[in-house]
């Protein structure tokens, strides 16, 4: 087979990254759209309703206090409001007793920061008293106007609180879609697992191997989606009655961590035992496919928000076969066994057992 020369390697490259930028947009666009219509609502509202000439604090203060996460959105909210009030307030009195210039921009900044952090303001609260005034005493410097800009603050930063109120399911489903996501893997690592331990392909098992190692992000994207879901329903009380599944749902990323984690040393042990040519009986490979049938069933059960109960036996039945298997000599092949049934301990967890449960469910490995 021709070798790719660098400029199809870098067209690869330039594909996939072009596919994880547009998967990005995707799982944002929800939030560009509701900073959007904040932002012309809260314009719309300190204009046409309260008759503003120029009311750009609205729209500034409801797009930064949304932002694209679903996180804090409350906090960000109060102090957005009122590090704006702070930095205005400060830039119209000193400019009115001051004047503008270099040194007397200098002066506000450094006391409407220092304000911010006196009041035991965040990175937000004390960011925003400094931007906003060095916004009035610059390109605005007018005292009389003190008043509206305060009044338009306000007014974004309530079009914000109640868009921030409305969330979507989305983030809801995120976290169990993405477990099943993670189980997925681990069932199609187990399977393939299974198959390098009858045919012994070094190559093939290297390649399993390096996959198995590119993992990580799964884990990180679930947390991810864990903390987001946990966001989304204490911002938004149309969302409370979700709470008590995300929390079940949340409380499975640590197992999932473990059985991914145990799953890679399988696939390790597995290519180790393949590259050093120790043969690896095939009942250990039969128990490695039966527990990737059972991952799956984990998976269904993941998919729709379920405690995976109904995949117990499954694992269960895998759990008992692992007793009852031949043995050998071979080291390798022996650690190979050991690490099908922490696997499926660490599974047997995401059926609602304890890990004490999970290991003594499993009989003494045969001798």
């Amino acid at each position: 087979m021709e070798e790719a020369g660098p400029l199809d390697r870098v067209w690869s490259r330039g594909r996939t990254s072009l596919r994880a930028r547009v998967k990005r947009w995707e799982s944002k666009r929800w939030q560009i759209a509701q900073c959007s219509l904040a932002a012309g609502a809260a314009w719309l509202i300190a204009a046409d309703v309260l008759g503003h000439d120029t009311p750009f604090f609205a729209p500034i203060a409801a797009v930064v206090s949304l932002g694209t996460s679903y996180g804090q959105r409350l906090r960000r909210v109060v102090e957005v409001a009122i590090g704006v009030a702070i930095g205005v307030f400060v830039g119209d009195l000193l400019v009115a007793w001051l004047g503008t210039g270099w040194w007397q921009l200098s002066l506000i900044v450094a006391l409407a920061m220092s304000t911010a952090f006196l009041l035991d303001g965040g990175q937000l609260f004390v960011t925003q008293a400094a931007v906003q005034s060095i916004v009035v005493s610059t390109l605005i410097p007018d005292p009389g106007a003190a008043l509206t800009r305060w009044t338009d603050a306000l007014v974004g930063g309530a079009v914000a609180l109640v868009a921030a109120t409305a969330v979507p399911a989305a983030p809801l489903r995120r976290p169990r879609e993405q477990a099943a996501v993670v189980m997925r893997k681990i069932a199609a690592l187990l399977r393939a697992a299974g198959e390098v331990m009858v045919d012994g392909e070094v190559e093939r098992a290297l390649e399993l191997l390096a996959d198995a190692r590119s993992t990580d992000h799964l884990i990180q994207e679930l947390q991810a989606a864990a903390d987001e879901g946990l966001s989304v329903v204490a911002s938004s009380p149309f969302r409370v009655r979700h709470k008590g599944n995300l929390r079940r749902m949340v409380e499975l990323v640590d197992p999932l961590d473990r059985a991914l984690r145990s799953t890679r040393v399988l696939v390790r042990q597995t290519a180790v035992a393949a590259y050093h040519r120790r043969r690896v009986p095939g009942s250990y490979s039969l128990l490695a496919l039966d527990l990737a049938d059972a991952a799956d069933a984990v998976a269904d059960e993941l998919s729709v928000d379920r405690m995976a109960v109904n995949a117990r036996p499954a694992l269960l039945a895998v759990g008992n076969a692992s007793g009852q298997v031949e043995r050998t000599d071979q080291l390798a092949a022996e650690v190979v066994l050991a690490q099908i049934r922490s696997v499926v301990v660490d599974l047997l967890m995401l059926t609602g057992m304890d890990q004490m449960e999970s290991t003594d469910a499993l009989p003494p490995p045969p001798r």
